[in-house]
C-alpha cells in the first residue's frame, strides 16, 4: 500500500506514468483472440447474418502463422497511480492492436514504432508509445501447439484441395478476420508475401511448406511490446528510450547497468520539463533531449508535421484540416498505426486555439469497429486491411464523410463543402515554410518509417530518413569529406546498391567500407556541431518545422478573429447563474460578426461559428471572468493584444487581404535555445538495491523485471518533493476557488450538459465491451440526436420570427440568407446522421436517398399491383383557391420523381439534399418523413434493433419538432436551385363567368420573377388555362395580361391571375379587378399586375397549415387598411390616412435597401403592390378630384397630367414660361418629356397604368419633388381639383416633397415588364 501511495504522490510531476511490457503468456499457451472473435460476431451482425452462426471454433483457412492470438499485459510498473489508473484491457489492446503475430526466420522480423493515445471520460489524455519486436519462442508447448495447427490446417486444406483453390484463397475466405492480421508494416507484408506465395499456376495450395511451420526445421518467434504511458507527448524522447532499452536486449554485450535502473530512472527519477525548459535525461547509451513550450507559447506538440504534410500534401493537408473545423466525420485510413496517428495528432494540434470536441480515437482497434456507426462528428483512424481497395470497405454512413487514404496520398470530401479563407494564400505560405527545410509540398507516398534497430547503422538510418539536401548541409558543418558525400550519393541514387546492402544486412555479411564511414561520420557529427548527433540535429529541425508550420495556422484563426472579443455577450451577474441559464443563452452576436466580415470569408465563418468548437471557445471566454484562463485561450489572446500593439493603425475591418504570419523566427529561435543550453539534467541512472542472480542477461531475450524494486520511487527525491510541494500548493489554491465559486462537481455537470450537444458520447470506453455497454452507447446517441433536433430546429423558428422573436427575448433579430442556408445545411446533416445510425443495408453514399430509393420501389411495385394508383398511403392536397387551379397530388414519390428529373444534381448525397430542401419549402417535411417511416417492414429490413428510427418514442418526438418548421416559410428550394426547368401551371379568372366564353380575342401573357421571366406566352382562345416549362423564375413578382383586340367582343373583366409553381406548389395571386379593352374603363389592352404569395389552408395534419404573416409585411406591423375600403363608395379615406399611407410606402423602401442585398425581396411589391408607392400616391392624387361627369365619361388623375403638358407647352411657345425661375422650366420639360414618352409607347397600357409607369420612373430618375410643386401650381388645377384637395394645399405638398426626397439616397431600379419600350 504504501509503496502505491508513494508511486503515486509524485505521478503528476514525472515524465512517465508507467512501463509495460506484453506479448505471450507461456502459462496460458495460444488463446484464439476474443476480440477477432468478437469482431466477427459483430461483422457478422452488420452484414445482416445470423451472427451466432459465424464459427465459434478455430479459423483453419487460415495459416496458423496469419492467425491472431490473444497478448497479455505481462508487466507493468508501478502497480497503480491514484491520479491515472492503469486500464489493463485498454492498454493491452492499444499495444498490440492485432494480438500477437508469429514469424519464422524466414520473414522479416523488423521492429516497429507507434503511439497511442487514450481519452478518459473527463477529456483527459495519456499517450502511449510502444516498440514492438520480436523474441525467440522457447516454449515446447507453444511450438508443438503451432506445430499441430498447421497440421489441421493442411489437412483441412487437402481435403478441399479439388476444388483448387487459387493462391489467394486464404486472404480472401476470412475477409472478417484478416484487418486483424499481425503487426506487420505494409513493406514487410509485401516481402513475406513475395517470398511465401504460391506458383502462378495453382501447383501448390495455399499454406503449404512455402509459408507452413515445421517444429524441426523452423525457428519460432513471436511479438512483443514495451510501452511507455506519459502524460504529456514526449514521442521522440520516448521512441529514443525504447530503442535504446531494445538495442541492449538484442546486443552480444550486457548493458552498462542492470535494465531495471533505467526503467526506474525514467518512472521515478527523470521530472516533467517545467514551462519553458529543457531536459536532459539518460538512456542506456545515449543521453535524450526534450523541452517543453513557455506559457505564452503554442503547446506542446511532438509528433512529427513534416512527416504529414509529407504524406497528405498542403492541399490535401489544407482541405482535411477544413472538415475538422466544421465537425464533419473524419476517417483516416492506413497499414501504419504510427501514420494515423501522426496525422490525427498533427491535425488537432494545427486546431489551436480550438480543440476537437468530438470523438478522437487515432486507431481504432478492430473490435471497436461499430463505432463508425456513430451519428456524431468523429476523428477515428482505421488500419486498413492488406491490399483492400476503398470501394470494399463498407462505411454506414459517408454523406458528411472526409475519408482519408493516407498511404495512397488520396482524400474524399463531402459535398457543398466551403473552403478555408484566402486558401490559395495560405497554401503558398505553408509551402514556403516547407521548402525552405528542403521538403516538397505537394508530399509523397513514402515508404513505412524505418524501423529503428542497433544492427541498422547510423548510414542505413541516415540513407532512409534524410534528404540528399540535409546530406550536402552536413558537408557544409563539416561532417563528411567529399568522397563519404559521393558514396552517399551513389547510394541514395542507385536502388540496386540500396538493395544489395539491405541484402547484404539480412545476411549477416559486414560491409566494411560503409561501417567504417559510418562510424567515422558519426565521430565527426558529434564533435562538429556542438556536441549534438545527428539524430539530435535531426530532431532540432523537426521541432522547428513543427513550430513554424503551427505558427502560420494559428496567426490565421488571430487574423480572422482579432476582434471577437467585441461580439462575445456578457451579460450575467456570476458563474452560477451564467452556468444555470447557459442553455436559453446567446453568448455570440453572430449576426453582427458575420455582417464585419469580408464577403469571401462568409461561407467558412458562418458554418465554423455554429460548431461545438467555436461555442466552447466562447463559453471558456465567458468562464475566464471569474476563473483562471484556459491555457490556449490565454496564449490566444496574448496572440491578439500583441497583433494590435504591431498594429498600430486600427486593424483594418472587412479586408480580405492576406496577412503572413510574423512570428517564425521568434518562435523557432526560442526551441533552439532551449534545445543548445539544457536547463535542467536528471538523476543519473544507478544501481538499485537488488536480489542478485535474478534477471539474468540473455541476448535477445528481454528479462524478467524484478517488481519489489519497480514497484515504488524514492522518498527522498529533490525532484519529486519540490514538484509535488507546487503541485499540491496550485491544487489548494483551485479547490479553494473552486469552494468561493462554485462546487466543482456541479460546476463540471453544468459544463458538460450545456456542451452535451456533441458529447454526449464522449469517448468510446475500451475495456468494456459488453453487449449491455454497446446498447446504453447506443441509447446515448439516441437521445443525443433527439436533443440536438430539439435545438436545431428552436434556432431555426427564431432566426426566421425576426424582430417578433427578439421582442420575445430570443436574441438576434435579423437572419441573413447565409444563415439561413447554413442552418438548413445542418438540417440536412443532421437528418443523414440520424439516418445512417443502426444502418445495415444500404445503397450509395446518402442513407436517407437510399431509404427514399427502397421505399419509391415497394410502392411503384403496390402501384402496379393495384387499381387505383392514389390509394397507397397518397392523399389528394386540397386545391389552392376556391377557383381555378386543380389539386395537386402530394406525395413522396411524387416528390422524389422531382429530383431524379433535375440533371444538374449528380449525386445522391446531392439529391437526399435537394429532396429534404424541397420538402421544407412545401411545408410536407415532417408529413412525409412520418410516411416513409409508417412502413414497418421496411424499415426494420433497413435498420438494427437499436437504431434511432426505431425507438418509437424518440422517433415521434423528432417529427414533431420537424413539424413546428411549418410556422414559417423557406424558400430554400427556390433560391438554390436557380437554373432548374420548372413546370408552370397560370389560370386567369374573370369576373362575369360569361365574359371568357364571349371574348374574340386572343389574350398573352408574361409571367416575371425575381431571376427573369417566361417571355411572352400566347393563350388558347376561351381557354384561359396553360402549362408552361421555364428556367426557374424564383419568387414570382408581376404578371403582364394582355389582348389584340381583335373580332367584335374584344373586351375582357379579369378579376385575378394565379400561378402555381407545379414543383414546390407555391401559389401568386396577380390581383386585377378591371377591364381590359378600347372603349371601357381606362382604355387599357395591357395590365401589369402585381403578385401576392398565397398561403396554403389546410385542415389536414395537423399544424402543416399554419399560417405565416404574407410576405413582404413585418410581423409587427399595425395592421394596414385594406385597398378595396379605400376605394369603396363612400369610404373614401382621411388626408390623416393617406398621408399615413404615403409615409409608410416611403418607409419600407428605406427599410427595404438597408437590408442585406441577398435578403431584399421584391421592389415592385413595394412601388407597385398593395400598400406601395403607387397605391399611396394614387389616393394623394385622388383627393378632392373632380373626377365624375355628368352624361360624359369617367375623367383619370392622367388627364389631369395631359392638360398640365399640354398648358406647359402652350406656354412655352408664347413664352410666358421664360419668366418663371430656372430650376421650374427644367422641371416642366423633363415632365412634358416623360409624359409624351408614355404616351408615344406602343404598348396599350391604359391611363392607370401610364400613372403607374410615371410614378416608378419618377421614383427612379429622383423626379417626383420637382414636378410637384409644377402641378401643384398649374392653372388647370382649379377647373380640375376642389378647394379642399390635398394637392392644393401648400404645407401638405411641401411636406409630400421632404417626404418623397428622402428616396434619392437609395438606387432605384426597375423590372423590364414596367418599363418595356418607353424611349426617353
Amino acid at each position: 500500500m504504501s509503496a502505491t501511495m508513494s508511486g503515486s504522490g509524485s505521478a503528476p510531476c514525472r515524465f512517465a506514468h508507467y512501463f509495460v511490457i506484453c506479448g505471450i503468456d507461456n502459462e496460458t499457451g495460444l488463446e484464439p483472440d476474443a476480440l477477432a472473435a468478437l469482431y466477427q460476431w459483430l461483422e457478422a451482425d452488420r452484414q445482416g447474418r445470423d451472427p451466432e452462426a459465424v464459427a465459434a471454433g478455430e479459423n483453419f483457412d487460415q495459416s496458423p502463422l496469419k492467425r491472431t492470438f490473444k497478448s497479455k499485459v505481462l508487466a507493468h510498473y508501478p502497480e497503480n497511480i491514484e491520479c491515472n489508473p492503469f486500464d489493463q484491457v485498454a492498454v493491452n489492446m492499444l499495444c498490440m492492436p492485432k494480438g500477437l503475430s508469429f514469424r519464422t526466420q524466414r520473414d522479416s522480423r523488423t521492429p516497429q514504432f507507434h503511439s497511442f493515445l487514450i481519452t478518459r471520460e473527463d477529456g483527459s489524455r495519456m499517450y502511449g508509445f510502444v516498440h514492438t519486436f520480436y523474441e525467440e519462442v522457447t516454449s515446447p508447448q507453444i511450438c508443438s501447439a503451432m506445430q499441430t495447427l498447421h497440421q489441421m490446417h493442411q489437412a483441412d486444406h487437402n481435403a478441399s484441395a479439388h476444388n483448387c483453390p487459387s493462391s489467394s484463397s486464404s486472404s480472401s475466405s476470412s475477409s472478417s478476420s484478416s484487418s486483424m492480421d499481425s503487426l506487420a508494416s505494409s513493406l514487410d507484408e509485401v516481402e513475406s508475401r513475395s517470398s511465401t506465395s504460391c506458383s502462378q499456376g495453382g501447383r501448390r495450395s495455399c499454406g503449404c511448406s512455402g509459408e507452413g511451420y515445421d517444429s524441426v526445421r523452423d525457428t519460432l518467434y513471436v511479438s512483443k511490446a514495451m510501452c511507455l504511458i506519459t502524460p504529456m507527448p514526449f514521442m521522440h524522447a520516448c521512441k529514443r528510450f525504447l530503442s535504446q532499452v531494445h538495442r541492449a536486449v538484442i546486443s552480444n554485450q550486457p548493458p552498462p547497468l542492470p535494465l531495471e535502473s533505467y526503467i526506474y530512472n525514467i518512472l521515478y527519477e527523470v521530472p516533467l520539463p517545467p514551462p519553458g525548459r529543457s531536459l536532459k535525461f539518460h538512456g542506456v547509451y545515449e543521453p535524450i533531449l526534450c523541452q517543453r513550450p513557455g506559457v505564452g507559447e503554442l503547446p506542446l506538440a511532438d509528433f512529427p508535421l513534416s512527416k504529414a504534410f509529407q504524406l497528405l500534401g498542403v492541399e490535401n493537408l489544407v482541405q482535411i484540416f477544413t472538415c475538422v473545423l466544421l465537425e464533419m466525420q473524419i476517417l483516416l485510413y492506413s497499414q501504419d498505426y504510427q501514420r494515423l496517428m501522426v496525422v490525427a495528432e498533427g491535425i488537432t494540434t494545427l486546431l489551436f486555439p480550438f480543440q476537437w470536441q468530438h470523438v478522437y480515437v487515432p486507431i481504432l482497434p478492430a473490435s471497436l469497429l461499430h463505432f463508425l456507426d456513430a451519428p456524431v462528428p468523429y476523428l477515428m483512424g482505421l488500419q486498413s486491411k492488406e491490399g483492400t481497395d476503398r470501394s470494399k470497405l463498407e462505411l454506414p454512413q459517408e454523406a458528411n464523410l472526409c475519408f482519408v487514404d493516407i498511404d495512397n496520398h488520396y482524400i474524399e470530401l463531402p459535398e457543398d463543402f466551403p473552403q478555408f479563407p484566402n486558401k490559395t494564400e495560405f497554401i503558398q505560405e505553408l509551402s514556403e515554410v516547407l521548402l525552405s527545410f528542403g521538403l516538397s509540398p505537394e508530399g509523397g507516398n513514402t515508404s513505412s518509417e524505418p524501423a529503428v534497430s542497433s544492427q541498422t547503422s547510423v548510414l542505413e538510418k541516415d540513407l532512409k530518413s534524410t534528404s540528399l539536401s540535409e546530406l550536402v548541409d552536413d558537408r557544409k558543418n563539416g561532417n563528411l569529406g567529399g568522397e563519404a558525400l559521393d558514396v552517399l550519393e551513389l547510394l541514395q541514387g542507385n536502388p540496386t546498391l540500396e538493395r544489395l546492402q539491405a541484402l547484404a544486412k539480412r545476411t549477416g555479411v559486414k560491409v566494411a567500407r560503409l561501417e567504417a564511414l559510418a562510424a567515422g561520420q558519426k565521430a565527426v557529427g558529434e564533435e562538429g556541431v556542438g556536441g549534438k548527433s545527428p539524430v539530435e540535429e535531426e530532431e532540432l529541425r523537426n521541432a522547428k518545422l513543427n513550430v513554424q508550420l503551427r505558427e502560420v495556422f494559428a496567426a490565421r484563426f488571430a487574423t480572422m478573429f482579432a476582434d471577437y472579443e467585441s461580439f462575445v455577450i456578457q451579460n450575467s451577474p456570476d458563474l452560477e447563474s451564467w452556468l444555470t441559464n447557459r442553455e436559453q443563452m446567446h453568448n455570440f452576436d453572430k449576426a453582427s460578426f458575420l455582417s464585419d466580415q469580408p464577403e469571401p470569408y462568409l461561407p467558412f465563418l458562418s458554418h465554423f461559428i455554429e460548431t461545438q468548437m467555436f461555442a466552447t471557445f466562447i463559453d471558456n471566454k465567458i468562464i475566464s471572468q471569474w476563473e483562471e484562463k484556459e491555457p490556449l485561450l490565454r496564449v490566444f489572446d496574448g496572440r491578439i493584444e500583441k497583433a494590435r500593439l504591431y498594429n498600430v493603425r486600427a486593424p483594418s475591418l472587412r479586408s480580405s487581404v492576406y496577412q503572413k504570419c510574423t512570428f517564425l523566427k521568434e518562435s523557432a529561435q526560442a526551441i533552439e535555445q532551449r534545445l543548445r543550453k539544457i536547463d535542467h539534467t536528471a538523476i543519473h541512472p544507478h544501481l538499485l538495491d537488488m536480489k542478485i542472480g535474478q534477471g539474468k542477461y540473455q541476448q535477445g531475450f528481454f528479462p524478467k523485471l524484478q517488481t519489489d524494486v519497480l514497484a515504488s520511487g524514492p522518498t527522498n527525491n529533490k525532484w519529486s518533493n519540490r514538484t509535488c510541494s507546487t503541485q499540491r500548493r496550485v491544487d489548494r489554491h483551485r479547490q479553494h476557488n473552486d469552494h468561493l465559486v462554485l462546487d466543482n462537481d456541479l460546476k463540471e455537470k453544468y459544463m458538460q450538459e450545456a456542451r452535451s450537444l456533441g458529447k454526449n458520447l464522449r469517448q468510446p470506453k475500451l475495456s468494456d465491451l459488453s453487449p449491455a455497454v454497446i446498447a446504453q452507447t447506443n441509447w446515448k446517441f439516441v437521445e443525443g440526436l433527439l436533443k440536438e433536433c430539439k435545438i436545431k430546429t428552436k434556432r431555426m423558428l427564431v432566426e426566421k420570427m425576426g424582430r417578433e422573436a427578439a421582442e420575445l427575448g430570443h436574441g438576434e433579430v435579423n437572419i441573413t440568407g447565409l444563415e439561413e442556408n447554413t442552418l438548413i445545411a445542418s438540417l440536412c446533416d443532421l437528418l443523414e446522421r440520424i439516418w445512417s445510425h443502426g444502418l445495415q443495408v444500404k445503397q450509395g453514399k446518402s442513407a436517407l436517398w437510399s431509404h427514399l430509393l427502397h421505399y419509391q420501389t415497394r410502392e411503384e411495385k403496390n402501384e402496379q399491383l393495384s387499381e387505383s394508383p392514389a390509394s397507397n398511403g397518397q392523399e389528394k392536397r386540397k386545391p389552392e383557391s376556391s377557383v381555378g387551379l386543380p389539386a395537386l397530388r402530394v406525395s413522396v414519390i411524387q416528390d422524389m420523381r422531382h429530383i431524379q428529373s433535375m440533371g444538374e444534381i449528380k449525386t445522391d448525397v446531392g439529391r437526399a439534399r435537394a429532396w429534404i430542401r424541397l420538402s421544407l419549402e412545401k411545408k410536407l417535411l415532417s408529413q412525409h418523413l412520418k410516411q416513409l417511416l409508417s412502413n414497418q417492414a421496411l424499415t426494420k429490413k433497413l435498420y438494427k434493433r437499436y437504431a434511432f428510427l426505431r425507438c418509437e418514442e424518440e422517433k415521434e418526438q423528432f417529427l414533431f419538432h420537424l413539424l413546428s418548421l411549418n410556422t414559417v416559410d423557406y424558400f430554400c428550394f427556390t433560391s438554390v436551385f436557380t437554373t432548374i426547368m420548372i413546370p408552370y401551371r397560370a389560370v386567369i379568372i374573370p369576373i362575369k363567368k360569361l365574359s371568357n366564353a364571349m371574348t374574340t380575342s386572343n389574350p398573352w401573357l408574361c409571367v416575371s420573377g425575381e431571376l427573369g421571366d417566361s417571355g411572352i406566352l400566347k393563350i388558347t382562345k376561351n381557354v384561359l388555362e396553360m402549362k408552361f416549362d421555364c428556367q426557374n423564375l424564383g419568387k414570382l413578382t408581376t404578371v403582364q395580361l394582355g389582348h389584340d383586340n381583335s373580332g367584335l367582343l374584344a373586351k375582357w373583366l379579369v378579376d385575378c391571375v394565379m400561378v402555381r409553381n407545379e414543383i414546390t406548389s407555391h401559389t401568386y395571386k396577380f390581383p386585377c379587378g378591371k377591364w381590359l379593352g378600347k372603349g371601357v374603363d381606362d382604355g387599357s389592352l395591357e395590365r401589369v399586375l402585381i403578385g401576392e404569395f398565397v398561403v396554403p389552408c389546410n385542415d389536414d395534419d395537423g399544424g402543416r397549415g399554419s399560417k405565416t404573416p404574407p410576405l413582404q409585411r413585418s410581423p409587427s406591423q399595425i395592421r394596414r387598411i385594406s385597398i378595396t375600403s379605400l376605394t369603396g363608395r363612400g369610404n373614401k379615406p382621411t388626408t390623416v390616412q393617406i398621408q399615413e399611407s404615403i409615409g409608410e410606402a416611403v418607409n419600407n423602401i428605406i427599410k427595404h435597401f438597408h437590408k442585406p442585398e441577398k435578403e431584399r425581396g421584391s421592389l415592385t411589391v413595394l412601388l407597385c403592390g398593395e400598400g406601395g408607392l403607387v397605391w399611396a400616391l394614387e389616393q394623394f392624387f385622388h383627393h378632392g378630384f373632380r373626377s365624375a361627369r355628368i352624361f360624359q365619361k369617367n375623367v383619370f388623375v392622367w388627364d389631369f397630367y395631359e392638360r398640365t403638358v399640354a398648358f406647359l407647352e402652350n406656354a412655352d411657345q408664347t413664352g410666358d414660361l421664360q419668366e418663371t425661375p430656372e430650376p421650374l422650366g427644367l422641371n416642366s420639360e423633363s415632365f412634358c418629356r416623360y409624359v409624351n414618352a408614355i404616351n408615344n409607347m406602343p404598348r396599350n397600357i391604359g391611363k392607370d397604368g401610364k400613372f403607374q409607369l410615371l410614378v416608378c420612373l419618377g421614383a427612379r430618375d429622383r423626379l417626383l419633388p420637382q414636378w410637384l410643386p409644377l402641378l401643384a401650381e398649374c392653372p388647370v388645377i382649379t377647373r380640375m381639383y376642389e378647394e379642399n384637395a390635398l394637392l392644393r394645399d401648400k404645407l401638405t405638398v411641401s411636406s409630400l416633397i421632404a417626404v418623397l426626397e428622402t428616396l434619392h439616397d437609395f438606387p432605384i431600379t426597375l423590372e423590364s415588364s414596367l418599363t418595356k419600350s418607353v424611349e426617353l
